[in-house]
């Protein structure tokens, strides 16, 4: 199962989560029609979260933000 999860929860809501449960988290943002996208760093972690948030999980497609930068390689120039 994906590790990326959308839930409809303020961002600071779904961090306070993850730290009282101890669960990692690799990136995390804000979504601009509200809510909040977090990917977590095992499959396990993501799991529990589901769990734990079950009631607030988004289902259907979402919109990111266009000014999210998403993690790049490093050129070799």
């Amino acid at each position: 199962m994906s590790r990326a999860i959308n839930i409809k929860a303020e961002l600071a809501d779904v961090k306070a989560m993850c730290e009282r449960h101890a669960l990692a988290i690799s990136t995390i943002e804000a979504l601009p029609a509200g809510g909040t996208r977090v990917v977590m760093l095992n499959p396990d972690g993501a799991e529990r979260l589901r769990t734990l948030m079950k009631g607030k999980l988004i289902d259907t497609p979402v919109v990111r933000s266009s000014l999210f930068l998403a993690r790049q390689p490093r050129s070799a120039g």
